[in-house]
């Protein structure tokens, strides 16, 4: 056979290989990082959800939700172990960082937003009197027409 009718095989072969071997890479490192957990070990699982570490077995993991909640989950489902700044830093809100934000407080709602206060407001709701809209000929209200319909008998 001729060497440039393979090459295209060749090519696919290696580009399969090379795939696969990423994904091994990833899986081993995820298989390292869940066999150095230990209890008190704060863990995110794959859903997302914060936890700390109680109790290892073989294939599953004690896991405290929150304090005196517990749960059972696989290995497979821890998606990071977290150090224990960081996991302070999401969970309990500690912010060792020491940034000085001079003292700004945001406000929740934007009522601090307008500049006065003695300025009259905008009723924006809908009068009882204005729920449908009137013909401009009989000046009596619409009886369920749209525009361009015709009063045809």
């Amino acid at each position: 056979m001729n060497p440039v009718t393979l090459l295209p095989f060749i090519v696919l072969i290696g580009a399969m290989f090379l795939m696969t071997r990423s994904a091994k890479k990833k899986q081993a490192a995820a298989a390292q990082m869940r066999d150095e957990m230990q209890p008190g070990t704060g863990v995110r699982t794959i859903g997302g959800m914060y936890a700390t570490v109680k109790e290892l077995h073989d294939d599953t993991v004690l896991l405290e939700i929150a304090p005196g909640i517990h749960a059972v989950y696989a290995k497979n489902a821890i998606g990071a172990v977290l150090s224990d700044e960081e996991y302070n830093r999401i969970v309990h809100g500690d912010d060792e960082s020491g940034l000085d934000l001079d003292g700004t407080v945001v406000p929740d709602d934007a009522s601090s937003l307008t500049g006065n206060d003695d300025e009259p407001r905008l009723d924006l709701t809908k009068k009882a009197d204005e729920d449908e809209p009137k013909d401009a000929d009989s000046g009596k209200k619409s009886e369920g027409k749209d525009d361009g319909e015709a009063d045809a008998k």
